[in-house]
């Protein structure tokens, strides 16, 4: 009986596939290309600060509920819901929006510059609903064997919705906004699936509605990280072991069985299945070297953005700034169309900014302050040269010092800095795409990589690249999509 499993990358995906495998009686092993686990969800401490580096808050907490639930487990690590979600500020303005869930109290902020918003939001939100229960379970949250079969799906799709196919997300957002705050703020939520407003699907206002109505934003006690030490702490439980420091280079394979992996070492790894949780486009075309997967036709996709991360320790409480902020500037269209292409964009960025010691004393020492700062930026394959770093991160620091009326340069103890070529380098993304493929219409469902492959029958892949998408919560679906693939060859080779 097929039941020994190797998973190939500690990520997300691949701690909780191990966890519904080795539940269900798999006996799984983990090998992981870094020291430790995690993934992009991971954590840095440097001179007595934590840092969390990657994503620094969560949605759509039911589906870690329910995984837990699949896995009979309690949830191995506690959230708290963040209520404001996030906080705005223009560069052109003093003042700053609070993104308060309950729509009266976030309307009275609007009432000088959009005087109806509450309705209008209320109305907007409801379109998002619609979107969002239309969707989700049907199209979201299944297999496909194939474009034909994708397409079947999309057609029990509610066919009112089919005009937001034609639309982007700013435009939808038009539809109900009129003032330049109202829309830009409203839009942020295209730059979380790693694009901009400008070339997101207006099907993604679904997000809108997860945002202040479904559910909402999480934080973790303690940092992001300890989803990751739960999960591990329950893998260990069940006798699951992660190899650190072992890359997989190459393969062998007889048919349409792959046979074992090789690492940087030489050492082989066999397993009956053998699941990819590495960027499932860049696997097959740096280890199974696949041609329609090579440099040159993945360079030809669309990417998310390339992200630019700053992590700092500073030597003062700030109390002027908030758990999760949005720093713009004075030019948000013209800044979206040539932030992914144009270096030159740099110099006058928008950024986001955590400070994780606001709500985790513990991440920094007393009296101090750990800050986590993103600043979308073109990948590799526009913007290779980055001996310029330094002065760009200058540039936010400056800009953000203005922003909050205090200097900070002087108090920082602490300066870790990731562009995208550490991205590249440290997590095999293509180009340093922070997100992975983008969602274009042409790179979702049926058209993503497939959580199965293409040759080996016994090779299945989860994770941001392939289906559904990139985020936390569709990692979580990505591996109840993956276990079920798993599931099913069992059964079929063991009749």
């Amino acid at each position: 009986m097929a039941k020994n499993v190797l998973i190939v990358g500690a990520g997300l995906g691949g701690l909780t596939t191990a966890l519904r495998l080795s539940k269900k009686g798999y006996k799984v092993e983990i090998i992981e290309k870094n020291c430790n686990a995690g993934g992009r969800l991971n954590q840095l401490k440097k001179d007595g600060f934590t840092f969390d580096t990657g994503p620094s808050f969560f949605s759509m907490s039911y589906e870690f509920t329910e995984f837990a639930k699949d896995c009979n487990i309690e949830l191995p690590f506690r959230y708290y819901e963040l209520d404001p979600l996030y906080s705005v500020n223009f560069s052109r303005s003093p003042k700053t929006y609070y993104l308060y869930k309950n729509i009266a109290k976030l309307a009275e902020q609007f009432k000088d510059t959009e005087p109806d918003f509450e309705e209008k939001m209320k109305r907007y939100l409801a379109k998002s609903g619609q979107l969002f229960h239309d969707t989700v379970d049907i199209v979201i949250k299944s297999n496909y064997d194939s474009v034909f079969h994708y397409l079947r799906t999309l057609m029990k799709v509610n066919p009112v919705h089919g005009m937001a196919l034609f639309r982007n997300f700013w435009q939808q957002v038009r539809r109900y906004f009129k003032s330049e705050d109202a829309v830009q703020i409203m839009s942020l939520v295209a730059f979380f699936l790693g694009r901009t407003p400008f070339d997101t699907s207006s099907v993604y206002t679904l997000l809108s509605y997860t945002e202040f109505i479904h559910d909402g934003y999480y934080n973790v006690e303690g940092g992001m990280y300890k989803i990751v030490e739960g999960l591990v702490e329950e893998l260990e439980k069940e006798n699951v072991t992660i190899t650190y420091n072992t890359e997989i280079k190459s393969y062998s394979a007889e048919g349409t069985r792959l046979e074992y992996l090789l690492d940087q070492n030489n050492r082989k790894w066999s397993a009956d299945i053998i699941v990819i949780n590495s960027d499932a486009a860049v696997f097959r075309g740096q280890v199974f070297r696949r041609p329609e997967f090579s440099v040159e036709k993945l360079d030809k996709k669309s990417w998310t953005m390339g992200p630019l991360t700053i992590y700092l320790g500073v030597d003062s409480k700030l109390s002027e700034v908030n758990h999760h902020n949005y720093y713009l500037g004075d030019n948000f269209k013209d800044y979206a169309d040539k932030v992914f292409k144009n270096p030159d964009s740099l110099q006058k960025p928008y950024y986001y900014v955590n400070l994780l010691s606001g709500q985790n004393p513990d991440c920094a020492p007393e009296g101090a302050e750990s800050l986590f700062f993103v600043c979308p930026v073109p990948d590799l394959r526009f913007k290779s040269d980055w001996s310029d770093r330094d002065e760009i991160v200058d540039s936010i620091i400056d800009d953000f010092s203005r922003r909050i009326g205090k200097d900070i340069k002087p108090l920082i103890v602490s300066r870790t800095v990731y562009t995208p070529v550490d991205w590249q380098n440290q997590f095999n993304l293509h180009r340093g795409s922070g997100l992975g493929l983008a969602h274009d219409m042409l790179q979702i469902g049926a058209f993503r990589p497939k959580n199965y492959d293409e040759v080996f029958k016994n090779v299945f892949y989860v994770g941001a690249s392939t289906i559904p998408g990139t985020g936390l919560p569709m990692v979580i679906i990505s591996s109840k999509l993956a276990f079920r693939r798993i599931e099913e060859y069992t059964a079929k080779i063991n009749p």
